[in-house]
C-alpha cells in the first residue's frame, strides 16, 4: 500500500511542476507592440506602432531635468548626440552642434535665478516600425527671473534618442500654468 500512495504522490507532484507557467497578462501586455487600426480616415505621418521603451532613456531625461532645475547643464552634455535639434514652444530653434546647443541652452537657463520642476509623467517608447526610441514627459515648471518674477508653464516634452542612444531632437511644447488639476 506504501508503494501505491508513493506513487501516486510522484505522480501528483510530476504533474504539478510541469504546468505550464504562463505569465500575467499584465506583463504579456507591456512587451506588445501596439498600432493604432482604426484611424479614421488619418494616415499619420510618422507612425502608429510603438511599443514600451528602454527606460535607461528615460533616466536619462530625468538626469538631465535635474540638471537644469540646479541651473548647470555641464554634467548632462554627454547624453547629447554630436548633432541635436530642440524645437522649443516658444517656436524657437536651437540647432547645431552639442556643445553650441548646449551653450545657447545654458544661456537661456542662466536668465532664471530659480527653477522647479514637478514631473507628471515620463515614459519612454519605441516605434517599432521606424526603430527609433523616444521618451515623453508631462509636467509643471516654475521659473523665477533675475528680478524675483515668478511665472510657470505647463509642458509636454518628446526627446529622441539616436542608436547610440544619445539624445537629438526635442519637441516641446507648453502652455501658461493655471490651476492644474490632475486626477489621482
Amino acid at each position: 500500500m506504501n508503494k501505491i500512495s508513493l506513487a501516486i504522490l510522484a505522480v501528483c507532484l510530476f504533474a504539478c511542476n510541469t504546468a505550464e507557467k504562463t505569465p500575467p497578462e499584465e506583463t504579456k501586455a507591456i512587451n506588445e507592440t501596439k498600432s493604432v487600426i482604426n484611424t479614421a480616415g488619418y494616415t499619420p505621418t510618422y507612425s502608429t506602432s510603438f511599443e514600451m521603451g528602454d527606460n535607461k532613456h528615460a533616466e536619462a531625461i530625468l538626469t538631465l531635468l535635474k540638471d537644469w532645475d540646479n541651473g548647470n547643464l555641464e554634467p548632462s552634455k554627454t547624453l547629447f548626440a554630436d548633432s541635436v535639434s530642440f524645437f522649443t514652444s516658444d517656436g524657437s530653434l536651437i540647432a547645431g552642434t552639442r556643445d553650441s546647443a548646449v551653450a545657447n541652452t545654458q544661456n537661456f537657463r542662466n536668465m532664471f535665478s530659480d527653477v522647479k520642476t514637478t514631473l507628471h509623467a515620463v515614459f519612454p517608447v519605441k516605434s517599432t516600425d521606424k526603430n527609433e526610441d523616444w521618451v515623453c514627459i508631462w509636467g509643471t515648471e516654475v521659473n523665477t527671473d533675475k528680478k524675483g518674477k515668478v511665472d510657470s508653464v505647463v509642458l509636454q516634452e518628446t526627446w529622441r534618442f539616436d542608436k547610440n542612444g544619445k539624445i537629438n531632437l526635442l519637441y516641446q511644447h507648453s502652455r501658461p500654468a493655471k490651476v492644474q488639476l490632475m486626477s489621482k
